[in-house]
């Protein structure tokens, strides 16, 4: 009896994971515990291993049904080459031929068109040729199909694109491509973000800002107290069993300052706002791989923040970061926050600020920058200071600029004069 790849679940929030790849062929033997399929979850890709040994038989691929609920059968393995076949044949799939025997589709013949009005004879293709005839810019009436009863097949686009290739090429207009040219520019490198991380990132960034009214006001805090009261955790490392981060101090005032401040701590969902009484506070953790697509923004979720002593906070805020980078953190560790700190000071060593964009469906995101020196005002004197910027973007739907101002000037309290978080 054939083994089935189900698409795991790996968190009780999980419901769908994106098909990434596969790593074996059609027909390929398959060993027990071998990684056959790649999938990815909340901008993090996961290895699945295969529960049996067998011959691969492939019931989904990448390009015709990326998007699959947990449990879904996406392949199956095959005791035998006989029960691979009649799988094969089950499911309409013929076994692959080598590149020197694929066969010649007939040349390109004009299909009659779908009439505008609906009549007509509906164009028969397989999703897979439909999508790359949508990504090559090819006109399916205009393709003859050689599939069964006329469909249009993977290997009619394929000839379709090498006819168009060999047209003659007319010049093309100014700002359009003209092979690895665009606008008189050369193209140094074209990264697609069709799938993976960075697609994750473009969609979620993108609806943040079509979906909310989005303000960001700017300040400075000076941390004098703030690193003296560090250097005192950092003389207690080995008692506190952790080394104590800027990151891990501004967690615990958070907590305090949403307490206090309540509203902060809300989102806008179905037209209600709702004030959450949990305080599940997300950290940005930088991805910085060797390629644009290996580099990212993952928030790994530290629940019920309140909650927990800095010890822990710190503890537990290392094993998430460790496992965002490690590319092992489960899809439940990054949902569920109701509001998100970003430290830029690990990767910018200059003073400035930035905007923030909210992670959705949250009202509100803070982000920390590097900590400089700077000169001040202090008792009427010039004095130099240990300063850290701040940039603080909520949603104006949900938040106004009194409430927002009052907040920050709370936590400012609570961060420059720090043994106030004990109260």
């Amino acid at each position: 009896m054939a083994t089935e790849i189900n698409i795991p679940k790996l968190g009780m929030s999980m419901k769908e994971a994106d098909l990434t790849g596969w790593k074996f062929n059609e027909g390929d033997w398959v060993e027990k515990e071998a990684v056959v399929l790649t999938i990815e979850t909340e901008k993090t890709e996961w290895e699945v291993e295969s529960m049996g040994a067998g011959f691969l038989h492939i019931l989904v691929t990448v390009e015709t049904g990326a998007r699959q609920p947990v449990g879904a059968v996406v392949g199956q393995l095959a005791e035998t080459e006989e029960e691979l076949k009649a799988l094969q044949a089950e499911s309409g799939v013929v076994a692959t031929q080598a590149a020197s025997e694929k066969p010649k589709p007939a040349a390109a013949k004009p299909a009659a068109p779908v009439a505008a009005g609906g009549k007509g004879e509906r164009v028969r293709i397989s999703p897979v040729a439909k999508k790359m005839a949508a990504e090559s810019g090819i006109d399916i009436s205009q393709v003859g199909g050689t599939g069964p009863g006329g469909r249009i097949t993977k290997t009619d686009i394929e000839l379709a694109i090498e006819t168009k290739a060999s047209a003659p090429a007319a010049s093309a207009p100014a700002n359009e491509w003209s092979g690895d040219m665009f606008d008189g520019k050369r193209v140094k490198e074209s990264v697609s973000i069709k799938t993976g991380m960075r697609k994750a990132i473009a969609h979620h960034m993108q609806q943040s800002l079509l979906s909310s009214a989005q303000l960001t006001i700017t300040g400075e805090m000076d941390m004098s107290a703030m690193k003296n009261l560090r250097g005192e955790f950092l003389k207690q490392e080995e008692m506190l069993q952790t080394r104590i981060t800027y990151t891990d101090i501004f967690v615990l005032a958070m907590t305090k300052a949403l307490q206090a401040h309540p509203i902060i701590n809300s989102s806008l969902i179905d037209d209600e706002i709702k004030i959450w009484e949990d305080i599940h506070i997300g950290v940005a953790v930088a991805i910085m791989g060797d390629s644009v697509l290996d580099s990212g923004l993952i928030v790994p979720v530290l629940r019920n923040a309140d909650q927990k002593p800095l010890p822990e906070i710190s503890k537990e805020l290392k094993v998430l970061v460790q496992a965002a980078r490690a590319g092992t953190i489960l899809p439940d560790d990054v949902r569920g926050s109701t509001f998100t700190i970003t430290n830029l000071g690990g990767t910018s060593g200059t003073y400035g600020f930035g905007t923030p964009i909210i992670n959705q469906p949250e009202s509100a995101i803070l982000a920390t920058g590097p900590i400089t020196d700077r000169a001040v005002v202090r008792d009427g004197e010039i004095v130099a200071r240990p300063i850290m910027t701040y940039s603080f973007t909520f949603d104006h739907r949900v938040i106004d600029g009194a409430p927002a101002s009052l907040f920050m000037a709370y936590l400012t309290q609570l961060v420059e004069n720090p043994g106030l978080m004990l109260c």
